[in-house]
């Protein structure tokens, strides 16, 4: 921790425990994943957020489960103690099923989308989220067309933003009213560790935004801006792939992108 702590990252919100925190075993296999849990963290408490953070409160909060810690009403009170935080979702920990085995797979039934709707519309015009292509499309109950799967939080009564990350395709970005925006992947020299590129473009994107004019052409460029810096994670194991923001824009200048084979 001590090389967070030396770039003055604030630790003091972090919740020790006496029980085993989450722990998976990840097995890569085409750009393509499996997870077996051998361990779950205790479930968040609203009451564990430290009283400072509510003497001064976060321009963003993100919501980051990784299978299921995090209910809808922690997120209810969050969003009623914070009214002005931007509120960041990754899609991934809400919608996961744990078989008996420790297996992970994801889930698309009435109870979890019910809950996931409830979320949404709670956090309203606030709202960024982000998922995976395979757990956008679950949650669209689409599964063919790419457009069609963003176009399908047209449904919800609000002007959030929602990100769906695609790997070596890049990303695409969608609001209600606006053109979809499609971000290229930057090529890295080579690829040792996927983990974490999704958390690193999210993480990129949020703190980027909360600087930004809030505009469309600002979103994309803090979009290409975030798909530069991942492609750094995937350079080296954990997270010794992190670059300079001097690094990234080198890469982001070049325009050097993943080229797909149609």
């Amino acid at each position: 921790m001590d090389a967070i702590k030396n770039k003055d990252i604030d630790l003091r919100g972090i919740k020790y425990s006496n029980v085993e925190n989450t722990n998976f075993i990840l097995e890569y296999f085409d750009h393509n994943r499996t997870l077996t849990l051998k361990s779950r963290s205790p479930d968040l408490e609203f009451q564990d957020i430290p009283q400072e953070y509510i003497n001064n409160p976060p321009d963003i909060i993100v919501f980051v489960p990784l299978c299921n810690e995090i209910s809808y009403e922690y997120i209810l009170q969050t969003s009623k103690k914070f009214p002005f935080a931007c509120i960041g979702i990754d899609l991934q920990g809400f919608i996961r099923n744990i078989d008996i085995n420790g297996k992970v797979s994801y889930i698309n039934n009435e109870e979890t989308i019910t809950n996931l709707n409830k979320i949404i519309d709670l956090i309203g015009d606030r709202l960024i989220l982000k998922g995976s292509e395979e757990e956008m499309k679950l949650l669209a109950n689409e599964y063919n067309d790419l457009e069609k799967v963003m176009k399908y939080f047209d449904k919800y009564d609000i002007n959030g933003i929602f990100i769906m990350t695609l790997g070596e395709k890049g990303s695409m970005i969608y609001k209600k009213g606006k053109p979809i925006i499609k971000i290229p992947a930057f090529k890295p020299i080579k690829v040792s560790d996927e983990t974490g590129a999704g958390d690193v473009y999210f993480s990129i994107f949020l703190y980027e935004y909360s600087h930004s004019d809030k505009s469309w052409e600002s979103i994309k460029k803090i979009a290409l801006l975030s798909s530069a810096s991942a492609s750094f994670l995937v350079e080296k194991k954990g997270p010794l792939g992190f670059a300079t923001k001097k690094k990234v824009l080198k890469r982001l200048e070049k325009k050097d992108y993943i080229k797909l084979n149609r």
